[in-house]
């Protein structure tokens, strides 16, 4: 881990001295934004692994491991499991991207838990196929019913094979639980694998959304010109000059809450890591939260995500123990939607509504770890 600090370190300083141009782009820019997942877990100082597991219809997915926090564990025998999903503009960096002390992947690896965390499909770490390349349109003939048939059962049994346990907790953001919904009502097998999901601003029914970018449904024709243009916004998002329109798409898509995001980055100092303020977070997440538009726009059936009534899948046969959270200012995912999936779900063990959040603050709020991420601990320790 040591080695990407370096790397990070000998990039920016390597750039700076190549041109004046490359001086002011990397000015003050926050390296994580040019690191991947492992890179930026061992940033801060944590143990990281990363993996590539095949789906049965022939796509590699990434998992990246948090074997435990910064402490090396004593011998207390094996850990309990906790599976993190993203959401639909995500991918797995997005639970390590603020401080470490308000990221839900490192928070949970320093409570003693190993910690996983999942890329779907067609996001930036998962890109590779047996036998189609990500020219190919073929690539991206999916939808949120391949990861969830596909890429969450190679996924969770790759994760308990390698740990030895029987079962994990899942923590499923927005799209991250909608798959979740959908392959443990669909596979009573993997079902029984799960001892406990946590349903996040879960993207199920969208009948009340009031984002209008998720309305503007010529934005998902993957046929349509503008989506060339999509593809450079996470590069272009890095400009300073970009930074506030960018910010403002994003609140677009989930709400407005922007005294709730951090604005602190954490870089490293002759001490060790401390906060600096050279650079939004807000940037940087959005900039990799943007990749996630290239695969939405290749779903070939990307409408079924926007339909007013779910898809004929019986939540109700789905047997594991579910604790759901909604935000009253969510644009994607609103609360009344929340509302009418609660009475499909055979075994809610606990819901909160919390009036002032949007979309974004489950992974990116300030005060997500005493508002969220300490009930989720809570419900993990509570014997059952």
């Amino acid at each position: 881990c040591k080695m990407w600090l370096f790397i990070a370190t000998l990039f920016l300083t390597q750039a700076a001295a190549n041109s004046e141009d490359v001086i002011e782009h990397t000015k003050g820019a926050n390296p994580e934004t040019f690191m991947n997942i492992s890179q930026m877990i061992c940033y801060r100082g944590y143990p990281s692994e990363e993996y590539e597991v095949l789906t049965r219809d022939g796509y590699y997915v990434r998992l990246n491991r948090i074997p435990h926090g910064r402490e090396k564990p004593g011998n207390g025998g094996p850990k309990l499991v906790v599976f993190l999903q993203h959401g639909l503009l995500g991918e797995g960096s997005n639970w390590v991207e603020n401080l470490s002390n308000n990221s839900l992947g490192f928070i949970l690896a320093d409570s003693g838990y190993d910690v996983w965390l999942g890329n779907s499909r067609g996001t930036r770490w998962s890109q590779r196929h047996q036998h189609l390349s990500t020219d190919q349109v073929e690539f991206w003939d999916f939808s949120f019913h391949e990861m969830a048939m596909y890429d969450l059962p190679a996924m969770i049994n790759f994760v308990l094979r390698k740990t030895g346990q029987k079962q994990i907790y899942y923590v499923g953001y927005s799209q991250g639980a909608t798959i979740a919904f959908i392959a443990f009502s669909s596979m009573p097998e993997l079902a029984q694998k799960v001892k406990m999901f946590f349903a996040l601003a879960p993207a199920v029914i969208i009948k009340h959304a009031k984002s209008p970018v998720m309305k503007m449904s010529f934005l998902l024709d993957r046929q349509f010109k503008i989506f060339q243009l999509w593809r450079f916004l996470p590069d272009l998002c890095r400009h300073p000059v970009l930074h506030k329109p960018c910010a403002t798409l994003l609140f677009l898509l989930g709400g407005y809450n922007e005294k709730n995001l951090n604005t602190v980055s954490p870089l490293p100092s002759s001490h060790g890591m401390s906060p600096s303020k050279t650079t939004s977070s807000l940037t940087s997440s959005l900039s990799q939260v943007l990749q996630g538009w290239v695969s939405l726009w290749g779903f070939s059936d990307v409408s079924a995500s926007l339909q007013e009534t779910p898809p004929s899948y019986q939540l109700e046969k789905m047997p594991v123990p579910t604790a759901l959270w909604s935000g009253g200012e969510d644009w994607a995912v609103d609360w009344r939607d929340v509302q009418l999936l609660l009475p499909r779900i055979a075994h809610v063990v606990s819901y909160v509504h919390i009036a002032d959040w949007n979309h974004w603050d489950f992974i990116w709020g300030l005060d997500a770890p005493g508002r969220l991420y300490s009930h989720i601990l809570a419900l993990m320790e509570r014997p059952r």
